[in-house]
């Protein structure tokens, strides 16, 4: 076994290399995938129905007979063991619960959707955008409120009973109805539905409140996997959380909190005959740790590879880098409510003291990327290229934290241990630089979330642009009726929110797009947060995994993605 070294605030710069921006991190980085011919191919996407397509004709899913090639080529390898080496795992595995980075990476190969966005379709594999038919085989508009799914008649949960209308409408009937706090999170995603209703065995109809312009991206998203309504009624949702049961392509065999997580092949997956015998998560914290178990053969695989290990791993022997810019920002979230962060003039100080473009060269080795606010170019008309990046101009800093009237107390910095690529060493880098405009901070080791809301003053966080529009990474994460407004930042402006609910209720994309900038400018008036930068995502593993990543934290390991060779 690895040694996994105990959590230390060490910081990677001194203080004149983080002004002077000498620090330079070794190594080039080959951005391609890097993969191999054999890597599996994905399944041809269906074009389906989009948001303004009133009463539009069925999509339909290919012959659940027709397995793609790579499905049909696994099928003559022998099965392997996975084993994956991970930063962290989730508390539970309610999938509605574990909405991280930590828990969607688990839960995409235990759960389904209704519809899936392909990953492996257009031109960047692992980018793609495609929805496709998946436990649905087909859907259609009704009209601009109502949407009809009908089942495929061959989906089995992993104790072999069969999914109906009845599990799908239940499940978003848990989510919705007197929705206890463990699932509010997931619910938001749904606050448009009005009505759920199953027509017969296999047909679910949903009704929205108001023309919803995301509403087929909503169901192919967080918060969409489908759960059993007999398991759980039987075992409550606290048995469910510790043993959950999916129709995905693995079922779970075994989980220890904070130790590992073990999946077994779902045998009759209608998607396909799994690809590996049994798939083992490892939490193993440290990367240093992490590295040496890939090297050594305790892991075939490790995730959240910093740019400084990825020249080291790419000389060894037998060991591939994959990579992809992530469909998410990392963030720093205020607590509004605090005596010493009520100012905003402050809060804005904070922001413009990050030098995001330093760090960027320096502790990313230029491997992420900088943001126009908090914008994602997937937005389409939404994002506007014109808008500034977020700028740094520490002798503005200094004077905004004159005017606030800010009287030195130490402002605290959380970051959960090893939990974001680089988020120890971007924390104490960011700390230095704030010291440099006059304010006195400190890094603090610890999860935001394991705080009292009292004590958290500034946290580390990241936003997911699971939506590919505004609504997804901006709206549910700070607009109106977000844990955001409820615990830590009211808006002073009311405009804010009447601007996030009305983009919400119309198919207008010209309206969406001026209603999202104006509530930017609010959102870096008040300051109740900021951005830091999308990261690039580094995969190591041993040559015979033949396996794409995502622009999520994703791991999809069904067949058509997932190849164990030699």
């Amino acid at each position: 076994m690895v040694n996994r070294p105990t959590h230390n605030a060490r910081c990677c710069f001194t203080r004149r290399q983080i002004v002077a921006g000498l620090t330079v991190l070794p190594g080039a980085l080959l951005l391609a995938c890097n993969t191999s011919e054999s890597t599996p191919t994905a399944t041809p996407a269906t074009t389906p129905a989009s948001a303004g397509q009133a009463a539009a004709q069925p999509t339909s899913m290919p012959s659940p007979t027709a397995a793609p090639a790579s499905v049909a080529t696994a099928t003559a390898v022998p099965r392997r063991e996975l084993r994956i080496g991970v930063q962290g795992l989730p508390p539970n595995l309610d999938p509605h619960q574990q909405l991280s980075n930590v828990g969607t990476r688990v839960t995409y190969s235990i759960f389904d959707y209704l519809i899936r966005r392909d990953f492996l379709s257009g031109p960047q594999p692992g980018a793609g955008f495609a929805l496709v038919p998946w436990v649905a085989k087909e859907w259609k508009r009704i009209d601009d409120l109502t949407v009809e799914f009908t089942l495929r008649d061959d989906v089995t949960f992993h104790d072999g009973s069969m999914l109906t209308a009845e599990d799908v409408v239940f499940t978003f009937e848990r989510l919705l109805k007197n929705t206890p706090d463990q699932l509010r999170e997931a619910a938001s995603y749904f606050k448009t539905v009005a009505e759920i209703s199953a027509l017969d065995r296999n047909r679910v109809r949903f009704v929205t409140q108001s023309p919803d312009p995301v509403f087929e991206k909503r169901i192919s998203s967080w918060g969409g996997w489908l759960i059993p309504k007999a398991y759980y009624e039987r075992v409550g949702m606290d048995g469910f959380a510790r043993a959950p049961i999916g129709t995905g392509p693995y079922r779970v065999a075994e989980f220890v909190t904070d130790e590992r997580l073990v999946l077994e092949p779902h045998e009759t997956y209608f998607g396909g005959r799994p690809t590996a015998s049994r798939i083992v998560f490892q939490v193993i914290p440290e990367i240093q740790a992490r590295v040496a178990a890939l090297l050594s053969g305790e892991v075939d695989l490790i995730t959240n590879v910093p740019p400084d290990q990825v020249p080291v791993l790419q000389r060894s022997q037998g060991i591939v880098i994959r990579s992809i810019p992530l469909a998410n920002c990392h963030v720093l979230r205020y607590n509004c409510n605090h005596p010493l962060l009520k100012d905003k003039r402050l809060r804005q100080a904070l922001n413009l003291g990050i030098d995001r473009e330093l760090l960027i060269k320096t502790l990313w080795n230029d491997q992420a990327v900088r943001m126009r606010s908090h914008q994602f170019e997937d937005y389409g008309p939404l994002y506007n290229p014109q808008r500034p990046y977020t700028p740094y101009d520490p002798d503005r800093a200094r004077q905004l934290v004159r005017q606030s009237g800010y009287d030195g107390s130490t402002i605290r910095y959380n970051n959960k241990p090893g939990y974001y690529t680089l988020g120890n060493e971007a924390a104490q880098a960011i700390v230095e630089m704030w010291r440099q405009i006059g304010v006195n901070a400190e890094v603090q080791l610890i999860d935001w979330a394991d705080l009292p809301k009292e004590e958290r003053m500034v946290g580390s966080w990241s936003n997911s642009n699971y939506l590919a529009d505004p609504e997804g990474a901006f709206w549910l994460r700070w607009g109106p009726g977000t844990a955001t407004q409820r615990d830590w930042w009211k808006p002073e402006n009311p405009r804010f929110n009447e601007l996030g609910e009305q983009q919400r209720q119309t198919l207008d994309q010209q309206f969406r797009a001026r209603a999202f900038q104006d509530a930017l400018d609010i959102w870096e008036e008040e300051a109740p947060g900021t951005v830091l930068w999308i990261p690039i995502e580094h995969y190591a593993m041993r040559d015979f995994v033949k396996w794409t990543p995502y622009s999520f934290y994703y791991m999809d390991l069904r067949p058509d993605n997932l190849l164990l060779a030699g």
